[in-house]
């Protein structure tokens, strides 16, 4: 089974990008025209959200450099401590909804100084895996449609990215004992 779900995803995406445009030309799409079309589309867009990507970069940063992050932190890790949760992943819980660049940074130095097989750098790929960057995906998304008022939508990213959290830690702790 293995082999067979290795070998169709090596040769999916390669069959998709001759598929598509082959199925496209034998049903007379102009496929470069829309590929362009496309393309325009995609510049007006990036153009669109650059200022919802600074302003969240500015949030991000000052967020960080003004130590609100590691005050947070500190306030929390006494109660990981006390239910034996590594405290090391902490710092990783808060930067993922912000920052998906900064967390796998994050995660990356976890699994250098404590090693891909140890607890602490399980549960940090699980993190990595089980949230989403929710700023990011906010500011982005809903800045190229024009969706202004994205208050629910914060909340209920912030709230799964925090279940994603603590799921990824129990889950981690169930199944690789702690």
């Amino acid at each position: 089974m293995y082999e067979w779900v290795t070998s169709i995803s090596a040769w999916l995406i390669p069959f998709m990008i001759v598929f598509i445009p082959l199925y496209a030309a034998f049903k007379k799409v102009p496929v470069y025209e829309t590929f362009i079309d496309g393309a325009k589309d995609g510049f007006g867009t990036a153009i669109n959200i650059i200022p919802h990507l600074v302003g969240m970069m500015v949030a991000i940063s000052m967020f960080r450099a003004s130590g609100a992050m590691d005050m947070l932190a500190s306030l929390i890790r006494p109660l990981f401590d006390s239910l034996h949760i590594p405290s090391e992943v902490l710092p990783l819980g808060l930067l993922r909804p912000l920052t998906g660049a900064g967390s796998l940074a994050f995660t990356t130095e976890l699994i250098k100084t404590y090693g891909p097989d140890s607890m602490i750098g399980r549960i940090a790929s699980t993190i990595q895996g089980s949230t989403d960057t929710t700023l990011y995906v906010l500011t982005v998304y809903f800045g190229a449609v024009g969706i202004r008022k994205s208050k629910y939508a914060l909340k209920v990213g912030l709230f799964s990215d925090l279940v994603g959290f603590m799921a990824a830690i129990i889950i981690c702790l169930f199944v690789f004992g702690s």
